[in-house]
Protein backbone atom coordinates (compact mmCIF):
# COMPACT_ATOMS: atom_id res chain seq x y z
CA UNK A 1 0.00 0.00 0.00
CA UNK A 2 2.33 2.86 1.24
CA UNK A 3 4.62 1.58 -2.60
CA UNK A 4 1.44 2.08 -4.02
CA UNK A 5 0.56 5.61 -2.55
CA UNK A 6 4.15 6.40 -3.19
CA UNK A 7 3.94 6.24 -6.83
CA UNK A 8 0.60 8.08 -6.71
CA UNK A 9 2.59 10.57 -5.21
CA UNK A 10 5.06 10.69 -7.90
CA UNK A 11 2.54 10.73 -10.55
CA UNK A 12 1.08 13.86 -9.14
CA UNK A 13 3.99 15.78 -8.61
CA UNK A 14 5.74 15.17 -11.47
CA UNK A 15 5.26 16.83 -15.11
CA UNK A 16 5.48 14.48 -17.96
CA UNK A 17 8.34 15.16 -20.35
CA UNK A 18 8.03 17.33 -23.55
CA UNK A 19 10.22 18.55 -26.35
CA UNK A 20 11.98 21.80 -26.59
CA UNK A 21 9.98 24.65 -27.82
CA UNK A 22 11.85 28.23 -28.16
CA UNK A 23 8.71 31.22 -27.73
CA UNK A 24 10.45 34.27 -29.49
CA UNK A 25 10.15 37.64 -30.60
CA UNK A 26 7.46 38.14 -27.51
CA UNK A 27 7.28 41.04 -24.79
CA UNK A 28 8.16 38.48 -21.63
CA UNK A 29 6.49 39.62 -18.68
CA UNK A 30 8.55 37.73 -16.20
CA UNK A 31 6.95 38.59 -13.39
CA UNK A 32 10.25 38.03 -11.33
CA UNK A 33 11.17 41.69 -12.45
CA UNK A 34 9.33 44.32 -12.75
CA UNK A 35 9.68 45.46 -16.31
CA UNK A 36 8.90 43.28 -19.49
CA UNK A 37 11.97 42.07 -21.38
CA UNK A 38 11.15 43.30 -24.84
CA UNK A 39 11.73 41.44 -27.94
CA UNK A 40 12.67 38.23 -25.54
CA UNK A 41 12.78 34.63 -25.88
CA UNK A 42 11.04 32.08 -23.86
CA UNK A 43 13.04 28.39 -23.78
CA UNK A 44 11.66 25.10 -22.76
CA UNK A 45 12.94 21.77 -22.21
CA UNK A 46 11.24 18.47 -21.12
CA UNK A 47 8.21 20.32 -18.98
CA UNK A 48 10.77 22.97 -17.51
CA UNK A 49 11.82 26.88 -18.50
CA UNK A 50 15.53 26.59 -19.27
CA UNK A 51 16.14 30.27 -19.55
CA UNK A 52 14.71 33.28 -20.21
CA UNK A 53 15.85 36.51 -21.84
CA UNK A 54 16.87 38.51 -25.00
CA UNK A 55 20.02 36.93 -25.81
CA UNK A 56 18.96 33.37 -25.31
CA UNK A 57 20.43 30.76 -28.16
CA UNK A 58 17.86 28.78 -30.00
CA UNK A 59 18.45 25.20 -30.32
CA UNK A 60 18.45 23.78 -33.76
CA UNK A 61 15.82 21.17 -32.60
CA UNK A 62 13.69 23.36 -30.77
CA UNK A 63 10.11 23.98 -31.74
CA UNK A 64 9.47 28.19 -32.60
CA UNK A 65 6.96 29.88 -32.01
CA UNK A 66 6.45 33.01 -32.67
CA UNK A 67 5.14 35.53 -30.04
CA UNK A 68 4.69 38.33 -32.93
CA UNK A 69 5.59 40.84 -30.37
CA UNK A 70 2.65 39.50 -28.24
CA UNK A 71 2.78 39.32 -24.58
CA UNK A 72 4.20 36.19 -22.86
CA UNK A 73 3.24 35.54 -19.26
CA UNK A 74 3.64 32.92 -17.13
CA UNK A 75 0.00 31.10 -16.55
CA UNK A 76 -2.57 32.45 -14.72
CA UNK A 77 -3.20 30.68 -11.23
CA UNK A 78 -7.11 30.97 -9.92
CA UNK A 79 -6.74 31.01 -6.29
CA UNK A 80 -10.38 30.15 -5.79
CA UNK A 81 -12.58 28.16 -7.69
CA UNK A 82 -14.93 24.90 -7.92
CA UNK A 83 -13.65 23.66 -11.57
CA UNK A 84 -13.66 19.87 -12.29
CA UNK A 85 -16.27 19.39 -9.02
CA UNK A 86 -18.86 20.51 -10.61
CA UNK A 87 -20.54 20.68 -13.78
CA UNK A 88 -23.86 21.88 -13.18
CA UNK A 89 -24.53 23.77 -9.78
CA UNK A 90 -28.18 22.47 -9.56
CA UNK A 91 -27.58 18.99 -10.50
CA UNK A 92 -26.95 17.13 -7.55
CA UNK A 93 -25.31 14.32 -9.67
CA UNK A 94 -22.40 16.78 -11.09
CA UNK A 95 -21.80 18.28 -7.95
CA UNK A 96 -19.77 17.33 -5.50
CA UNK A 97 -19.06 20.60 -3.90
CA UNK A 98 -20.24 19.89 0.12
CA UNK A 99 -21.70 17.04 1.61
CA UNK A 100 -24.45 18.10 3.76
CA UNK A 101 -25.27 14.90 5.10
CA UNK A 102 -21.84 13.13 5.74
CA UNK A 103 -20.78 12.17 9.06
CA UNK A 104 -17.41 13.95 8.02
CA UNK A 105 -16.30 17.18 7.39
CA UNK A 106 -12.74 18.11 7.87
CA UNK A 107 -11.49 14.92 6.64
CA UNK A 108 -13.50 15.03 3.34
CA UNK A 109 -10.32 14.98 0.96
CA UNK A 110 -12.19 15.76 -2.44
CA UNK A 111 -9.42 14.64 -4.77
CA UNK A 112 -11.72 11.66 -5.91
CA UNK A 113 -14.00 14.09 -6.88
CA UNK A 114 -12.28 15.77 -9.84
CA UNK A 115 -13.14 15.22 -13.33
CA UNK A 116 -10.97 16.04 -15.65
CA UNK A 117 -12.66 15.90 -18.48
CA UNK A 118 -15.43 18.72 -17.41
CA UNK A 119 -16.55 21.16 -20.02
CA UNK A 120 -15.49 24.39 -17.70
CA UNK A 121 -12.03 23.24 -17.96
CA UNK A 122 -11.38 24.15 -21.32
CA UNK A 123 -13.56 26.97 -20.81
CA UNK A 124 -11.51 28.82 -18.48
CA UNK A 125 -7.79 27.50 -19.83
CA UNK A 126 -8.34 28.64 -23.36
CA UNK A 127 -8.70 32.15 -21.40
CA UNK A 128 -4.99 31.73 -20.26
CA UNK A 129 -5.70 30.30 -16.51
CA UNK A 130 -3.22 27.05 -16.41
CA UNK A 131 -3.72 25.72 -12.70
CA UNK A 132 -6.64 26.35 -9.78
CA UNK A 133 -6.97 25.83 -6.42
CA UNK A 134 -10.41 24.41 -5.85
CA UNK A 135 -12.16 24.85 -3.25
CA UNK A 136 -14.86 22.38 -1.34
CA UNK A 137 -17.44 24.03 0.72
CA UNK A 138 -19.03 23.46 4.09
CA UNK A 139 -22.34 21.34 3.96
CA UNK A 140 -23.25 20.20 7.69
CA UNK A 141 -20.48 21.90 9.32
CA UNK A 142 -17.79 24.90 9.49
CA UNK A 143 -14.95 22.78 7.80
CA UNK A 144 -15.50 22.36 4.29
CA UNK A 145 -12.84 19.60 3.71
CA UNK A 146 -9.34 19.53 2.06
CA UNK A 147 -8.57 21.42 -0.68
CA UNK A 148 -6.35 20.78 -3.86
CA UNK A 149 -3.82 22.51 -6.61
CA UNK A 150 -4.85 20.92 -10.22
CA UNK A 151 -3.50 21.17 -13.60
CA UNK A 152 -6.21 22.60 -16.27
CA UNK A 153 -4.04 20.77 -19.02
CA UNK A 154 -4.67 17.42 -20.10
CA UNK A 155 -2.93 13.99 -18.16
CA UNK A 156 -2.82 14.03 -14.39
CA UNK A 157 -4.92 17.04 -13.34
CA UNK A 158 -3.72 16.89 -9.44
CA UNK A 159 -0.81 19.27 -8.71
CA UNK A 160 -1.22 19.08 -5.03
CA UNK A 161 -3.75 16.81 -2.90
CA UNK A 162 -4.48 18.36 0.29
CA UNK A 163 -3.33 21.19 -0.19
CA UNK A 164 -5.82 23.12 2.29
CA UNK A 165 -8.38 23.03 4.81
CA UNK A 166 -11.46 24.71 3.53
CA UNK A 167 -13.13 26.78 6.75
CA UNK A 168 -16.52 28.59 6.23
CA UNK A 169 -16.82 31.49 9.13
CA UNK A 170 -19.21 34.64 9.22
CA UNK A 171 -22.92 34.64 8.88
CA UNK A 172 -22.66 31.13 6.76
CA UNK A 173 -20.47 29.84 9.84
CA UNK A 174 -22.73 31.27 12.17
CA UNK A 175 -25.45 29.37 10.27
CA UNK A 176 -23.96 26.28 10.42
CA UNK A 177 -22.68 26.47 13.90
CA UNK A 178 -26.08 26.92 15.93
CA UNK A 179 -27.07 30.32 14.91
CA UNK A 180 -24.47 32.55 16.06
CA UNK A 181 -21.16 33.92 15.87
CA UNK A 182 -20.69 33.11 19.75
CA UNK A 183 -21.55 29.48 18.79
CA UNK A 184 -19.30 29.50 15.90
CA UNK A 185 -15.99 30.66 17.82
CA UNK A 186 -16.92 27.93 19.97
CA UNK A 187 -17.22 25.68 17.50
CA UNK A 188 -13.61 26.35 16.22
CA UNK A 189 -12.08 26.58 20.00
CA UNK A 190 -13.41 23.43 20.63
CA UNK A 191 -12.44 21.82 17.57
CA UNK A 192 -8.99 23.22 17.84
CA UNK A 193 -8.78 21.87 20.94
CA UNK A 194 -9.50 18.19 19.85
CA UNK A 195 -7.33 18.19 17.29
CA UNK A 196 -4.52 19.10 19.72
CA UNK A 197 -5.45 16.59 21.68
CA UNK A 198 -4.94 14.20 18.97
CA UNK A 199 -2.11 15.20 17.97
CA UNK A 200 -0.26 15.00 21.21
CA UNK A 201 -1.30 11.26 21.52
CA UNK A 202 -3.00 10.24 18.18
CA UNK A 203 -3.22 6.04 19.74
CA UNK A 204 -4.89 7.17 22.67
CA UNK A 205 -7.43 9.57 21.15
CA UNK A 206 -10.94 8.31 22.19
CA UNK A 207 -13.17 10.77 21.07
CA UNK A 208 -15.25 10.75 17.85
CA UNK A 209 -16.29 7.05 18.32
CA UNK A 210 -19.50 8.17 18.81
CA UNK A 211 -22.07 9.17 16.31
CA UNK A 212 -22.88 11.70 17.82
CA UNK A 213 -19.37 13.05 18.60
CA UNK A 214 -18.74 16.55 17.92
CA UNK A 215 -15.56 15.51 15.88
CA UNK A 216 -14.87 12.60 14.80
CA UNK A 217 -11.15 10.74 15.02
CA UNK A 218 -10.33 11.70 11.09
CA UNK A 219 -11.82 15.23 11.51
CA UNK A 220 -8.82 15.31 14.02
CA UNK A 221 -6.50 14.17 12.25
CA UNK A 222 -7.30 16.63 9.13
CA UNK A 223 -7.35 19.63 12.15
CA UNK A 224 -4.10 18.41 13.46
CA UNK A 225 -2.24 19.57 10.28
CA UNK A 226 -4.06 22.53 10.39
CA UNK A 227 -2.56 23.50 13.54
CA UNK A 228 0.41 22.20 13.19
CA UNK A 229 1.06 24.33 10.05
CA UNK A 230 1.42 21.70 8.08
CA UNK A 231 -1.82 22.16 5.87
CA UNK A 232 -2.93 25.98 5.68
CA UNK A 233 -6.27 27.48 6.21
CA UNK A 234 -8.52 29.15 3.79
CA UNK A 235 -10.79 30.68 5.91
CA UNK A 236 -13.73 32.09 3.98
CA UNK A 237 -15.00 35.61 6.10
CA UNK A 238 -15.79 39.27 5.47
CA UNK A 239 -16.65 41.14 8.06
CA UNK A 240 -13.82 43.48 9.65
CA UNK A 241 -14.92 42.27 13.25
CA UNK A 242 -14.64 38.48 11.77
CA UNK A 243 -11.39 38.91 10.08
CA UNK A 244 -9.65 40.60 13.75
CA UNK A 245 -11.15 37.51 15.43
CA UNK A 246 -9.73 34.95 13.18
CA UNK A 247 -6.38 36.42 13.35
CA UNK A 248 -6.59 36.23 16.76
CA UNK A 249 -6.14 32.43 16.73
CA UNK A 250 -2.55 32.63 15.89
CA UNK A 251 -1.74 33.83 19.26
CA UNK A 252 -3.34 30.18 20.76
CA UNK A 253 -1.91 28.42 17.51
CA UNK A 254 1.27 30.46 16.71
CA UNK A 255 2.31 27.63 13.90
CA UNK A 256 -1.57 28.27 12.03
CA UNK A 257 -0.57 29.11 8.44
CA UNK A 258 -4.33 31.36 7.38
CA UNK A 259 -5.38 32.65 3.98
CA UNK A 260 -8.19 34.79 3.85
CA UNK A 261 -11.05 34.26 1.60
CA UNK A 262 -13.22 36.94 0.22
CA UNK A 263 -12.16 39.80 3.20
CA UNK A 264 -14.53 42.31 1.66
CA UNK A 265 -13.97 44.78 4.45
CA UNK A 266 -10.55 43.93 4.70
CA UNK A 267 -9.30 47.37 4.12
CA UNK A 268 -10.37 48.22 6.88
CA UNK A 269 -8.32 46.07 9.58
CA UNK A 270 -5.10 46.51 6.36
CA UNK A 271 -2.89 47.07 8.56
CA UNK A 272 -3.62 44.19 10.91
CA UNK A 273 -3.64 41.88 8.14
CA UNK A 274 -0.42 43.07 6.90
CA UNK A 275 0.97 42.88 10.20
CA UNK A 276 -0.25 39.14 10.89
CA UNK A 277 1.50 38.30 7.70
CA UNK A 278 -1.46 36.73 5.88
CA UNK A 279 -2.49 36.58 2.34
CA UNK A 280 -6.04 37.41 1.15
CA UNK A 281 -8.22 35.61 -1.95
CA UNK A 282 -10.27 38.50 -2.95
CA UNK A 283 -12.27 39.69 -6.20
CA UNK A 284 -12.02 43.12 -7.40
CA UNK A 285 -15.75 44.20 -8.63
CA UNK A 286 -17.54 43.53 -5.34
CA UNK A 287 -19.23 47.31 -4.42
CA UNK A 288 -22.43 46.78 -2.83
CA UNK A 289 -23.38 45.57 0.02
CA UNK A 290 -25.08 42.73 -0.40
CA UNK A 291 -25.37 41.11 3.40
CA UNK A 292 -24.54 42.68 6.94
CA UNK A 293 -21.07 41.49 7.05
CA UNK A 294 -20.22 42.96 3.63
CA UNK A 295 -21.39 46.91 4.47
CA UNK A 296 -18.32 48.45 3.48
CA UNK A 297 -17.18 46.90 0.49
CA UNK A 298 -15.88 48.71 -1.98
CA UNK A 299 -13.89 48.67 -4.99
CA UNK A 300 -10.98 49.60 -3.60
CA UNK A 301 -10.55 46.93 -1.27
CA UNK A 302 -7.48 44.75 -3.16
CA UNK A 303 -6.00 48.34 -3.90
CA UNK A 304 -5.75 49.09 -0.35
CA UNK A 305 -4.72 45.93 0.59
CA UNK A 306 -1.93 45.55 -1.85
CA UNK A 307 -0.89 49.86 -0.96
CA UNK A 308 -1.30 48.27 2.71
CA UNK A 309 1.30 45.19 1.94
CA UNK A 310 -0.97 42.13 2.17
CA UNK A 311 0.36 39.96 -0.61
CA UNK A 312 -3.32 39.25 -2.24
CA UNK A 313 -4.61 37.16 -5.54
CA UNK A 314 -7.41 38.00 -7.28
CA UNK A 315 -10.34 35.34 -7.43
CA UNK A 316 -13.66 35.26 -9.79
CA UNK A 317 -17.25 37.08 -8.70
CA UNK A 318 -19.94 35.27 -7.06
CA UNK A 319 -20.56 31.49 -6.72
CA UNK A 320 -21.08 30.35 -10.28
CA UNK A 321 -16.48 29.76 -9.55
CA UNK A 322 -16.35 26.75 -12.17
CA UNK A 323 -17.27 29.26 -15.60
CA UNK A 324 -15.83 32.45 -14.24
CA UNK A 325 -12.60 31.88 -13.03
CA UNK A 326 -11.83 32.56 -16.78
CA UNK A 327 -12.40 36.54 -16.09
CA UNK A 328 -9.86 37.27 -13.38
CA UNK A 329 -7.72 39.04 -16.26
CA UNK A 330 -10.77 41.26 -16.54
CA UNK A 331 -10.82 42.16 -13.07
CA UNK A 332 -7.06 42.51 -13.29
CA UNK A 333 -7.84 45.35 -15.78
CA UNK A 334 -10.00 46.82 -13.31
CA UNK A 335 -7.96 47.15 -10.39
CA UNK A 336 -5.23 49.21 -12.70
CA UNK A 337 -8.20 51.21 -13.87
CA UNK A 338 -9.37 52.24 -10.83
CA UNK A 339 -6.21 53.77 -10.18
CA UNK A 340 -6.73 56.48 -12.67
CA UNK A 341 -9.89 57.66 -11.23
CA UNK A 342 -9.08 60.55 -9.30
CA UNK A 343 -9.05 59.61 -5.84
CA UNK A 344 -8.25 55.91 -6.75
CA UNK A 345 -6.34 53.60 -4.81
CA UNK A 346 -3.11 53.16 -7.85
CA UNK A 347 -2.03 49.36 -8.32
CA UNK A 348 1.00 49.21 -11.21
CA UNK A 349 0.29 46.95 -14.13
CA UNK A 350 3.06 43.99 -12.57
CA UNK A 351 1.46 44.43 -9.35
CA UNK A 352 -1.65 43.57 -11.21
CA UNK A 353 0.01 40.63 -13.09
CA UNK A 354 1.58 39.23 -9.97
CA UNK A 355 -1.98 39.13 -7.85
CA UNK A 356 -2.81 36.57 -11.05
CA UNK A 357 0.17 34.43 -10.98
CA UNK A 358 3.26 35.04 -8.94
CA UNK A 359 1.01 35.70 -5.87
CA UNK A 360 -1.05 32.69 -5.84
CA UNK A 361 1.43 30.38 -6.47
CA UNK A 362 2.99 31.69 -3.44
CA UNK A 363 0.21 31.88 -1.38
CA UNK A 364 -0.57 28.19 -2.00
CA UNK A 365 2.91 26.87 -1.42
CA UNK A 366 4.17 26.26 -5.31
CA UNK A 367 6.42 29.64 -5.67
CA UNK A 368 9.20 27.49 -6.22
CA UNK A 369 7.62 25.76 -9.25
CA UNK A 370 5.11 28.26 -10.50
CA UNK A 371 4.38 31.75 -10.97
CA UNK A 372 7.08 33.15 -12.69
CA UNK A 373 8.97 32.41 -15.67
CA UNK A 374 12.70 31.46 -14.28
CA UNK A 375 14.66 28.95 -15.25
CA UNK A 376 13.95 25.67 -13.00
CA UNK A 377 9.98 26.38 -13.08
CA UNK A 378 7.43 24.55 -14.58
CA UNK A 379 6.72 25.51 -18.22
CA UNK A 380 3.16 26.97 -17.58
CA UNK A 381 3.75 29.68 -20.17
CA UNK A 382 0.74 31.78 -22.19
CA UNK A 383 1.50 34.22 -25.57
CA UNK A 384 -1.27 36.70 -25.82
CA UNK A 385 -2.60 39.02 -28.59
CA UNK A 386 -1.89 41.99 -26.50
CA UNK A 387 -2.01 43.02 -22.80
CA UNK A 388 -3.08 40.14 -20.95
CA UNK A 389 -5.73 42.18 -18.84
CA UNK A 390 -6.99 44.39 -21.88
CA UNK A 391 -10.76 42.68 -22.41
CA UNK A 392 -9.83 42.31 -26.01
CA UNK A 393 -6.71 40.25 -26.00
CA UNK A 394 -6.49 36.81 -25.66
CA UNK A 395 -4.34 33.78 -25.47
CA UNK A 396 -2.96 32.74 -29.15
CA UNK A 397 -0.94 29.66 -27.91
CA UNK A 398 -0.53 28.00 -23.93
CA UNK A 399 1.91 25.92 -22.44
CA UNK A 400 1.34 23.33 -19.34
CA UNK A 401 3.80 21.89 -18.42
CA UNK A 402 5.77 22.58 -21.39
CA UNK A 403 3.21 20.96 -23.53
CA UNK A 404 1.59 22.43 -25.93
CA UNK A 405 -2.37 22.86 -25.12
CA UNK A 406 -5.17 23.36 -28.06
CA UNK A 407 -7.30 26.69 -27.37
CA UNK A 408 -10.53 24.97 -27.83
CA UNK A 409 -13.64 24.26 -26.14
CA UNK A 410 -16.68 22.30 -25.91
CA UNK A 411 -18.01 25.82 -27.25
CA UNK A 412 -15.46 26.69 -29.47
CA UNK A 413 -16.21 23.50 -31.39
CA UNK A 414 -19.54 24.07 -31.31
CA UNK A 415 -19.19 27.38 -32.93
CA UNK A 416 -17.22 26.35 -35.79
CA UNK A 417 -19.55 23.56 -36.95
CA UNK A 418 -22.82 25.05 -37.03
CA UNK A 419 -20.87 28.79 -38.02
CA UNK A 420 -23.28 29.30 -41.65
CA UNK A 421 -20.49 32.12 -42.15
CA UNK A 422 -18.40 29.40 -42.48
CA UNK A 423 -20.75 26.98 -44.75
CA UNK A 424 -19.73 26.73 -48.24
CA UNK A 425 -23.69 25.02 -48.21
CA UNK A 426 -26.24 24.86 -45.22
CA UNK A 427 -25.26 23.97 -41.95
CA UNK A 428 -24.23 20.11 -40.72
CA UNK A 429 -27.59 20.71 -38.73
CA UNK A 430 -29.73 21.13 -41.80
CA UNK A 431 -27.92 18.47 -44.07
CA UNK A 432 -28.20 15.20 -42.11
Amino acid sequence: MKRLLSLLALTIATPASAETIAIVNGKVATIARAEPIENGTVLIRDGRIVSVGSNVAVPADARVVDAAGGWVTPGLFAGYSRVGIVEVDAVSGTNDIQANSAPYAAAIDIAPAVNPLTTAIAVTRIEGVTRAAVMPDAGNDIFGGQGLVMSLGDGTPITRQQAFQYIVMGEDGARLAGGSRGALFARLADAFAEAAAYARNPAGYGYGRDRGSLLKRADAAALAKVISGEVPAVVSVNRASDIVNVLALKKTYPRLRLILAGAAEGWTVADKIAAAGVPVLASVAPNLPESFEVLAATQSNVGRLIRAGVKVAIVPIGRDLNHQVRLIPQQAGNLVAQGRIPGGVQVSHAEALAALTRNPAEIFGLGGELGTLEPGKRADVVVWSGDPIELASAPTALFIDGRATPLESRQTKLRDRYNPLKQDTLPKQYSR
